[in-house]
């Protein structure tokens, strides 16, 4: 049996969303596979990732996707690749690796993956993957009493726009069309920050909201209490968890998760360059 490993094109987007949404997740429509697979923001993407193919039958028997974005960083223009959902049918577990080393093997690029779970852990640090340090605390959404007009939390497109500037601002504009990503902006006085946070599942229960992006970690701290209102009666999120490295300290109530989730790259930077934009997590909702 031939198994062939090759680039995901746009051509293959479709046939490989189908195989996505049969093989790995029902709950993610092949039409939302599309949509992640079709990212917004501008990027020179050599391909979507890797597939494999089945010749004798011409179907696609595993797939690994990937996630392209150029970054500024210190002045200079960084390349990435994310790594995405990656899934074999079990009966071509043997030839799954051959997918990651494709990956791995195109140069010039600092590799991320902000979802291994399984053996992936293991085999990425063979392959000279490292830990981020992912300590995270989890906050009750409780409804605290609203606060003064001078403090505010938003959600509203057109409040953002007219808040953010700068690389904020345009950060908004490439995830605004994202599906997993939520936008809020949080004010108080002349002073404010940009939040981005997804909804995520634990033991199947989609009651948190994690984030992904926090622009003012000392604001965030500090409008904590308001945030937290708004996740829970806008958003009916009860949870929040939150990663030290996102708001640098833990916010007030906040307790520590015992067992949180790993998150891995290959890169030469530093890991406070890193941050979870441009990825899986703001495209794919799961």
């Amino acid at each position: 049996m031939a198994i062939r490993v090759t680039a995901i094109r746009d051509a293959d987007v479709g046939p490989v969303a189908k195989f996505l949404h049969a093989e790995l997740n029902t709950a993610v429509a092949a039409g939302d596979w599309v949509r992640a697979m079709q990212v917004p923001w501008k990027a020179d993407e050599p391909n979507h990732g890797y597939m494999l193919v089945d010749t004798a039958a011409d179907r696609i028997v595993g797939a690994y996707l990937a996630f392209y974005s150029e970054r500024e960083i210190d002045g200079r223009r960084e390349r990435f690749c994310n790594l995405g959902a990656w899934c074999v049918r079990p009966e071509h577990r043997l030839n799954s690796v051959r997918l990651l080393t494709a990956l791995l093997a195109q140069d010039g690029y600092h590799f991320t993956d902000f979802s291994p779970s399984g053996p992936v852990p293991a085999l990425n640090a063979r392959l000279g993957f490292r830990f981020l340090d992912t300590a995270t605390v989890l906050l009750p959404n409780l409804p605290w009493p609203s606060w003064p007009a001078r403090v505010s939390v938003s959600c509203d497109p057109a409040v953002l726009r007219s808040t953010l500037t700068g690389a904020e601002l345009e950060r908004y504009e490439d995830h605004a069309g994202t599906a997993a990503a939520h936008h809020v902006v949080l004010r108080s006085g002349g002073d404010w920050c940009y939040v981005v946070f997804r909804r995520d599942r634990r033991k199947g229960l989609p009651l948190f909201a994690s984030m992904l992006h926090v622009s003012n970690p000392p604001l965030f701290r500090r409008m904590v209490r308001p945030l937290s209102r708004h996740l829970l009666l806008r958003h009916r999120i009860p949870v929040s968890l939150v990663e030290l490295r996102v708001c640098r300290r833990p916010p007030a109530g906040s307790v520590p998760l015992p067992s949180p989730r790993p998150k891995m790259v290959r890169t030469s930077l530093t890991d406070d360059r890193i941050d979870y934009l441009y990825s899986e997590l703001v495209c794919v909702a799961w």
